[in-house]
């Protein structure tokens, strides 16, 4: 992509931040921070001077907002003083629409995208929309600019994003609930609390890992470590009973996705 005159970045939490350190080792660019309450690091940056740290608005080429949606009302005129007619807005916030970010920002540059909290170090996974008529050149800057959170998936229709808020955005927490409960349960049957905690949280770490190296499918490598008979199968049984993990994954999955409807609605 062209390289913008500036960016400004509206909120610098974790996924802002993890953004603003990833653009700093790429090329040169002037960043603008807006941010009410900046982390040591923020400041730090500002002080080096490596970033414009709230400054007073002017226009930007390109602007991020990492707020949360229940924000978004009430930064979006402080936004909009740094966005112009030709300004390219990219949004991290769950829920809010492309035609919500347009009408209240005053451009028609808009993409909407959904990053997941491994992101913070740059393992997440993003996925993002963007209007039918979007430019090349701002699908190209969308990914070059959420690249540093990790994978980038997109454009995708804009009536996938509340499925995929569900299972990405919201994903990470499910995962530290299954440590959480699975450490409980080592604990039920007779285990150390540290132990217990200490084997699920490898547990689940190393499967991870194991699904991100070996290329096969999750449904593999679970019948892969499942003997008939077994240990494992006499677990799976439960799990994947009638109300086991299949019918509570889908059922919160789309309670997860029906919120983010109901923030879109908020959002007007």
């Amino acid at each position: 992509m062209s390289e913008p005159a500036s960016l400004t970045l509206m909120g610098a939490g974790r996924m802002g931040s993890a953004l603003l350190h990833g653009w700093l080792k790429g090329p040169a660019r002037e960043i603008t921070v807006v941010e009410p309450s900046p982390q040591d690091d923020i400041k730090a940056l500002a002080a080096e001077g490596r970033i414009r740290l709230n400054p007073a608005p002017s226009e930007s080429s390109i602007i991020v907002l990492a707020v949360k949606p229940q924000q978004f009302a009430s930064v979006a005129e402080q936004a909009k003083a740094f966005v112009g007619p030709g300004s390219l807005a990219i949004s991290i916030m769950a829920g809010v629409r492309l035609a919500q970010l347009s009408r209240r920002l005053g451009t028609q540059r808009v993409i909407r995208a959904m990053p997941n909290t491994p992101g913070a170090i740059g393992r997440g996974v993003t996925v993002f929309t963007a209007p039918e008529a979007a430019k090349p050149a701002d699908l190209t800057a969308a990914r070059e600019l959420l690249a540093p959170l990790g994978e980038v998936h997109g454009p995708v229709a804009e009536d996938m994003m509340s499925a995929v808020t569900a299972l990405s955005g919201s994903g990470p927490a499910y995962i530290f609930l299954l440590a959480e409960v699975m450490a409980q349960a080592g604990v039920a049957e007779g285990l150390p609390a540290d132990l217990a905690m200490s084997l699920a949280r490898r547990t689940v770490e190393g499967a991870a890992a194991l699904m991100a190296e070996s290329g096969d499918t999750p449904e593999a490598l679970r019948k892969a470590v499942t003997s008939p008979g077994g240990t494992t199968q006499a677990a799976l049984d439960i799990l994947m009973d009638t109300g086991g993990m299949p019918a509570l994954f889908k059922d919160a999955l789309n309670a997860a996705a029906n919120r983010d409807r109901q923030l879109s609605q908020e959002a007007d």
